[in-house]
């Protein structure tokens, strides 16, 4: 039957040989679904379904081209055509190698589905680490503020260029008539600096509500985190107590930047009234009650603003006040915005540090 039986050997090595290129294909062809079911939530994987598909590819068509040279060497073993022998043989070469790394071969989609998981496993810790300090900074420094009646709110928020912010604000209404305005930071960058400052921001929340006066809610602030915190952690805050129905604005600061009034067409500093918070125990803070009519607007600001660079100069507390005095009347979110701006055209770099601005005008 066989004219040419070495061909006909041939040819079934051929033929095994197609059968491992496609077993190997088929594997791949089932690991690219399986990594792009598991990858269907993740952003990882598609450098792994594109390996997978390359290598698919490449076994398909080795599985062709050995079942067509199988074809050709079962009918050339039936022939007597001498011509047929050498080039064929020559097959024998791809053949044995194929026969050689056949288990190499089926390993490849069992490693191609290990790479895909262990790039998930990394692109989700890198989400974590990357979503954590956004989220983190959105309690600290929340994108949309709390409505208010009576009052139009504007602010901005730019971090810096560490990881965790120690930079804060809040606004809340502290009882039914009265209103809460407070801006902070905490010296240094990473998480002790935050957590400090989340554990500043809700104190405050619960001080402000027990007492009427500012001041005494910052004494009490001072006194536990003397004595609970991290006394590295060094902590400047700013607190306005507005009450629309006596007209008043009550304000108390710790060794916070000066915030800015605008009233009666001036610009007013409302500053210091008091140390940084931890520096003494023992501290005594006070405050200071101002009229507050329609109109009057509050500017409260972290110290990246005014520490903003161009060479030797700084951003400055002047340039602050005369951005306010040129259109007063704008909009609260624009009037932040525009700070902020201003500071960046100032600045001969990037801005390094974080910076927080709050803008509140009673209507």
């Amino acid at each position: 039957m066989w004219a040419q039986p070495w061909l006909a050997a041939a040819a079934l090595l051929c033929a095994i040989a197609a059968a491992v290129w496609g077993r190997a294909a088929a594997r791949l062809a089932r690991a690219a679904r399986r990594i792009e079911a598991e990858g269907q939530t993740a952003k990882s994987g598609d450098e792994a379904v594109v390996l997978v598909r390359s290598s698919f590819d490449k076994n398909v068509h080795a599985a062709l081209f050995y079942s067509v040279m199988a074809v050709g060497l079962a009918v050339a073993s039936v022939s007597k055509a001498v011509w047929y022998q050498v080039p064929l043989l020559l097959v024998s070469i791809p053949v044995v190698v194929s026969l050689r790394f056949g288990r190499r071969l089926n390993e490849e989609p069992a490693v191609a589905e290990q790479r895909a998981k262990i790039e998930r496993r990394a692109q989700e810790v890198l989400d974590q680490e990357e979503l954590a300090p956004r989220r983190w900074s959105a309690r600290l420094a929340p994108e949309e503020l709390p409505a208010i009646e009576g009052f139009e709110l504007g602010r901005v928020y730019e971090p810096g260029t560490g990881m965790m912010a120690g930079d804060f604000y809040d606004v809340f209404p502290t009882s039914s008539s009265r209103v809460g305005v407070v801006i902070g930071d905490v010296a240094g960058h990473g998480i002790e600096p935050s957590i400090t400052a989340f554990q500043v921001k809700y104190l405050l929340r619960n001080f402000l509500r027990q007492y009427r006066d500012p001041a005494q809610a910052l004494e009490e602030l001072n006194q536990v985190l003397s004595t609970t915190g991290r006394p590295e952690d060094l902590v400047s805050v700013c607190v306005v107590l507005f009450d629309p129905i006596a007209g008043t604005l009550r304000h108390a600061s710790a060794g916070h930047p000066a915030a800015w009034l605008w009233q009666d067409s001036e610009m007013r500093a409302l500053r210091s009234t008091g140390p940084l918070l931890t520096l003494d125990p023992a501290a005594t803070y006070y405050s200071r009650e101002l009229p507050l009519t329609p109109g009057d607007v509050v500017l409260l600001y972290t110290d990246g603003l005014t520490e903003a660079r161009s060479g030797g100069q700084l951003f400055g507390e002047d340039r602050i006040a005369a951005i306010v005095r040129r259109d007063p009347g704008q909009d609260a979110s624009v009037m932040a915005k525009q700070l902020l701006e201003a500071a960046r055209d100032f600045s001969s770099g990037p801005l390094t540090d974080d910076i927080a601005i709050l803008v509140v005008r009673r209507t």
